[in-house]
């Protein structure tokens, strides 16, 4: 069976935000958006998943978290 993988970048004006993602892991995480609370969040999701993920964001926390978030 293929694993189902994917490796994304996405910059906008306001962020820049890397994700990986193996839907076959085994809920590991390495989760970086300067969100403490979105942090929690998205490491339950790989947690409770058995999802693998893989999260560095970078963004304009200086205004609010909003734009990390969308």
């Amino acid at each position: 069976m293929t694993q189902r993988t994917a490796d994304i970048r996405r910059d906008t004006k306001e962020t820049q935000i890397q994700v990986r993602v193996n839907l076959d892991g085994t809920g590991q995480s390495e989760l970086s958006t300067g969100i403490g609370f979105f942090d929690h969040m998205l490491d339950q999701i790989a947690r409770h998943g058995l999802i693998d993920l893989d999260i560095e964001a970078i963004g304009d926390l200086h205004i609010d978290g909003h734009h990390t978030v969308e």
